[in-house]
């Protein structure tokens, strides 16, 4: 089972420029986590203040009971080994074949034999659907198939925490949706946690448990996936539906003087209502996914806390799920 990820306080700047300032959550452990935001809003900064590869000026992020942040670096590079980085471009080795290619991890880290490297990475392989692929060169196969290439690599010393960042880019929606399944089932074999970032909405509203989102620097919100798809926050509702009109501009936010011109121009930003997909199920053949069977008892204990909008959604959710059919749409707020 993956184990539980807190962010407590997290400010990131380089040099006067502050990326995000006091970013606060909880990747629950097993379960998957995406987050959205605007270009240039960190995010994969983020990522890599998680694993540790960048230091933050404040906060901590524990794993483990060890702090990536501000313990020592022998400690750092121990939990390190609990994480999994599935990289943008699969960011794979030209020159090695892909078997070599997600044999290296198992080579650079532990002593295990050729036989057993044999076996792990071959696994791994089938487990995203590249089996009999192992001799073919990078820069021989397709760009969805060096993501699964990536992913394959960040599964093979077993990680407990997989980081994803941008499965998505450079694949048309089709790959896009062959890798969002790909995704659920990888959690439901692993029971791993899961932190996707994307821009991709297909992506953010079919797979993830729970869902943030980082804007003017802040973290504008994180918490389960209903919440967010909900959200009545123009900012939420903009990036949600693509719009040109609200808070966000070419340049991440827009000035108080085009925000008043717009909306002369326009009229304020509406909410209108929109369908929130269901969330992607495991293939068939795969077991329940148990990240998602916690995720279900722990939203269903604190639905109070919930704004009421994402009450209604997660109910009518939980009430189909229990009568044996898939969740039904419901509405979503959007530009």
């Amino acid at each position: 089972m993956g184990i539980e990820v807190t962010v407590e306080g997290l400010t990131m700047s380089f040099g006067s420029q502050t990326i995000w300032r006091d970013v606060s959550l909880t990747l629950p452990a097993g379960e998957v986590s995406v987050m959205l935001g605007p270009s240039g809003t960190g995010k994969t900064v983020f990522l890599k203040s998680l694993i540790g590869l960048l230091k933050p000026e404040k906060g901590r992020v524990l794993v483990d009971g060890v702090d990536m942040v501000g313990d020592s670096d022998r400690k750092v590079f121990a939990a390190r080994k609990k994480f999994g980085l599935m990289f943008q471009d699969g960011a794979m080795f030209g020159s090695m074949n892909l078997y070599d290619n997600i044999a290296f991890p198992l080579r650079e880290h532990t002593r295990k034999s050729e036989k057993e490297i044999r076996r792990i990475v071959l696994e791994r392989m089938d487990m995203v659907g590249l089996g009999g692929e192992e001799r073919k060169l990078p820069g021989q196969i397709s760009g969805g198939m060096r993501k699964r290439a990536g992913l394959a690599r960040a599964l093979v010393l077993d990680p407990q925490i997989i980081l994803c960042d941008e499965p998505d880019s450079g694949l048309d929606p089709v790959r896009t949706a062959y890798l969002s399944q790909l995704l659920i089932d990888v959690n439901t074999r692993t029971d791993c946690t899961m932190l996707i970032v994307t821009h991709n909405i297909e992506i953010a509203s079919t797979v993830p448990d729970n869902m943030g989102m980082l804007f003017r620097r802040d973290l504008v919100t994180f918490g389960p996936r209903e919440v967010l798809l909900t959200s009545r926050d123009p900012v939420v509702a903009q990036f949600l539906r693509g719009n040109r009109h609200g808070p966000i501009g070419m340049s991440e936010e827009k000035d108080a003087a085009t925000l008043a011109a717009e909306a002369e121009r326009f009229g304020s930003l509406k909410v209108r209502e929109m369908e929130i997909p269901p969330q992607l199920e495991p293939s068939p053949g795969l077991p329940e996914r148990m990240g998602a069977v916690r995720r279900s008892q722990r939203v269903m204990a604190n639905l109070h806390l919930l704004p009421a909008e994402a009450q209604e959604a997660i109910q009518n959710a939980h009430r189909r799920r229990s009568m044996g059919g898939p969740p039904p749409p419901v509405p979503w707020a959007s530009a």
